[in-house]
This record gives C-alpha cells, sequence and structure tokens, in this order.
C-alpha cells in the first residue's frame, strides 16, 4: 500500500507541497490528479525516492521512503511520464538490463522477463530495437520495465499521453489487467480516464489536498445536478406551455440537435429524482413525440472545476496560499 502523511516539500520559498496525507489500499487503482503546479510530479518523486520532502512521511508497502529508499525501491515499479528508455537496445536485452539494476537474482530473470512481455503484450517484438517501435509499444515497454521484477507497487505518470485512441484504450486494459493484489497511484490529465480506470481518485491543488472518493461519488453527490436532456419532435415554446404547470421543471432551454428534425432541450429540475416520469407522461399525453430521455449527470470534469472553483474561493485557502508566498 502507499501511506502518505502530512507531507511537505518547500523549494526555497516557493511551497510545492503542504500538510499531504491519503491513502492507496493493497489492490487499488487510485487517480492521481490536479492542474498543472499542483504538486502531482513532487509528490511522484517523493514516493519513488528519488526527492526527499521536507516535512511529513511517506511509505511504499510499509517502508518509509526516506530511512529505507533502497528497499522502497525494489518493491516499486515506476513509470515516468518520459518513459527512461535506450532506443539502440531490443526490448528483451532492455528488460533483462533493468531487471539486474532492479536486482533480481540471475535465475530468476528469464522468468520475470518473459512475465513482463506476456502482460505487456510485447512477445512478438522481444526481439525489435526499441528505436523502431510505436508510440503505444514504447509505452508498454515503459509499463514493463516498471513491473519486470514484480513489485507490489506501481506509480505510474501521464501512461496515456501522446497517445492515439486506439492505443490509449490498449493501454488502459494494461493497466486493469496490472490490478488484483498490486496497488497502483495513477497520474494523469485526462479525467475520463480516471472514470474508465480507476477505483478511487485522490485530488490535489497548489500543494493541497481537496478531495478523495470514488469517480461515482463524486459525480453523483457533490454536485447538485437535477434534471434531464430530451429529444422530442416538439418545439421549444410548445414544451414550456406543457410542463409550465409543474411545479419541479425548473428551467427549459433549446441545445443543439444532433437530428434538424427533432429538437434536443435540457429541463432543469428541483432535487427531486423522479420528475422524468412527470415530464415523460404530460409530453406523450398531449402527443409529443419522445425520442430519448436521459437524466443529467456531471461529468469527472464538472466536478474537478468545481472543486478547484470552492478552494479558490476559500478565505481560509487562500490565505494559506498567501502566506506560502
Amino acid at each position: 500500500m502507499i501511506e502518505v502523511e502530512q507531507l511537505g516539500k518547500t523549494y526555497g520559498q516557493t511551497e510545492a507541497i503542504a500538510d499531504l496525507s491519503f491513502r492507496v489500499e493493497t489492490g487499488e487503482i487510485v487517480g492521481f490528479l490536479g492542474p498543472n503546479g499542483a504538486g502531482k510530479t513532487t509528490t511522484l518523486r517523493i514516493l519513488s525516492a528519488y526527492l526527499p520532502a521536507t516535512t511529513g512521511t511517506a511509505k511504499i508497502a510499509g517502508y518509509d521512503v526516506h530511512t529505507e529508499s533502497m528497499t522502497v525501491r525494489r518493491h516499486l515499479g515506476y513509470l515516468p511520464e518520459n518513459p527512461p528508455l535506450y532506443p539502440n537496445m531490443t526490448v528483451a536485452g532492455y528488460l533483462n538490463f533493468v531487471a539486474q539494476l532492479k536486482g533480481v537474482n540471475a535465475g530468476d530473470r528469464p522468468h520475470k522477463i518473459q512475465a513482463a512481455l506476456a502482460q505487456c503484450q510485447l512477445q512478438t517484438k522481444a526481439n525489435n530495437h526499441i528505436r523502431n517501435l510505436s508510440k503505444g509499444y514504447r509505452q508498454r515497454v515503459g509499463i514493463a520495465q516498471a513491473i519486470v521484477h514484480d513489485p507490489p507497487v506501481i506509480i505510474l505518470d501521464e501512461p496515456t499521453v501522446g497517445l492515439d485512441p486506439a492505443q490509449m484504450i490498449e493501454v488502459r486494459h494494461l493497466i486493469k489487467s496490472l490490478g488484483g493484489d498490486r496497488t497502483i497511484l495513477l497520474s494523469t490529465h485526462l479525467l475520463s480516464e480516471v472514470s474508465l480506470t480507476c477505483d478511487r481518485v485522490v485530488m490535489i491543488n497548489q500543494g493541497h489536498l481537496v478531495a478523495t472518493d470514488t469517480p461515482h461519488n463524486l459525480q453523483n453527490h457533490f454536485l447538485n445536478y437535477h434534471g434531464y436532456e430530451l429529444e422530442t419532435d416538439g418545439e421549444l415554446a410548445q414544451i414550456q406551455r406543457l410542463l409550465d404547470p409543474l411545479p419541479g421543471v425548473i428551467h427549459i432551454e433549446s441545445l443543439a440537435p444532433m437530428n434538424p428534425r427533432r429538437p434536443r432541450l435540457r429541463i432543469t429540475t428541483a432535487d427531486n429524482p423522479e420528475w422524468g416520469k412527470d415530464i415523460a407522461r404530460i409530453l406523450v399525453n398531449a402527443g409529443v413525440g419522445l425520442y430519448e430521455m436521459q437524466r443529467l449527470r456531471p461529468s469527472l470534469e464538472d466536478v474537478f472545476l468545481e472543486l478547484l472553483d470552492a478552494e479558490a474561493n476559500d478565505p481560509m485557502s487562500e490565505q494559506l496560499h498567501a502566506d506560502a508566498e
């Protein structure tokens, strides 16, 4: 597991992270989110025993990153944003080199290398030079080097950056397959990837923890999104007239239609999740064709921006950041 307690890092007068605490349990895949400059890279460098913290403690698989850094490295697989690849080496040769650096016994190396190649679907590329691989396959090699010593904890920094949609899907499935008994911390700017890959989210901003919860809970409980999007054959004025007597309807607006013959509408309602059945009943009874109706749900991007905005408007948060400067 990963344990972070009141972690802080200061560069001169600049506070990169402050009083940061969170945990990632065994078997969890957790997304680590924050805008540029939030302190994500600093935190990952501390967790990988590359950078010392100014205050606080951090543990990887029960080992302190400051006092037991060599043991931490043996229990940790780390993929930085720019994978540390040697283009003139073959994939298998490079993994053998990394396995030696990680302290894998000579007798165990062939098995460990084959296991990493298989898990990352690189068997057919084992004898290829890394320079000849596509971006997607190079990213797979980067993940393979992170797991070749079979660590219980894996940290991935922007693992899908620069990949095309097909490659992103492949790497996403690969990351999911790495779960189970392993603990995975995944840093990314692609919030959609978090929803599809991660069990839980840790959000930071300006070096401080903003929120931690499952993507589902953040989307469903943080924002008050109530309403529906409809595709009908009725015009806005007609629907407004029909729904005006319904006390739960707060606002109705037109959306850009996907089919010019089927107007799309967004209906904002009071915080009763059952207004939809009344809306549908009224429209259908009035002879309005209802082709599609779906409940409004906030995206993780909506939650993220709302959280950042809430922190920016928090006087205590502003004072803390002013003091740090």
